[in-house]
């Protein structure tokens, strides 16, 4: 397999696209997928069953130092940054806002980017601000794959026009559509 992480970002109006793509991968898909999405800090329960109502793979909220597992799509807690360390862990963190963002989409990418290397995917998907780009270009920094939803596709543009930006050369900007075929012809290396 490889790759061995994929973190996907969004914000305004990603929540359906993320959603989508969940109902997609199928039943023993053996990559961990990291969810960093911009939410509402004080509504901290509904977001996770509304995402396993459509997703055959549990969605969970990691506690701090729980391992990433593969067949699990972990999704930022609200109100929390969701850092990933050397030995497969999460941590998670109450520092300030980064892109006045807690969960900052610019640090799950950028720690998961230093963590697994060229095994990373990264994914920003629709957004009405900034944080993931600089996340991204880490990503493509240290050998990853970068992705980024077609702006033209995309609810709020901000975002993957930021990420295109920013990373300079993406890997690819897709629609989501491409995305899910990519996704799940992942499964299948």
């Amino acid at each position: 397999m490889k790759y061995k992480l994929i973190i996907i970002g969004g914000s305004a109006g990603s929540f359906q696209l993320v959603t989508k793509i969940l109902s997609k991968l199928p039943a023993g898909f053996n990559i961990p997928v990291v969810l960093a999405l911009h939410r509402l800090k004080h509504i901290r329960h509904g977001f996770v069953e509304a995402l396993s109502i459509k997703s055959v793979l549990p969605v969970i909220e990691p506690l701090d130092k729980e391992g990433l597992k593969p067949g699990k799509v972990y999704l930022a807690p609200a109100n929390y940054h969701l850092y990933i360390e050397l030995a497969g862990k999460f941590a998670l963190s109450t520092e300030e806002p980064v892109n006045h963002s807690r969960p900052a989409i610019d640090l799950t990418f950028a720690t998961g980017a230093y963590c697994y290397k060229e095994k990373t995917v990264g994914i920003i998907l629709s957004g009405a601000n900034k944080d993931g780009a600089a996340g991204l270009k880490k990503v493509k920094d240290y050998g990853g794959l970068t992705i980024v939803q077609d702006p033209s596709e995309s609810q709020m543009p901000t975002m993957p026009t930021a990420a295109i930006e920013k990373a300079g050369q993406v890997d690819h900007i897709m629609k989501v559509d491409e995305i899910i075929r990519f996704l799940t012809s992942l499964n299948q290396m």
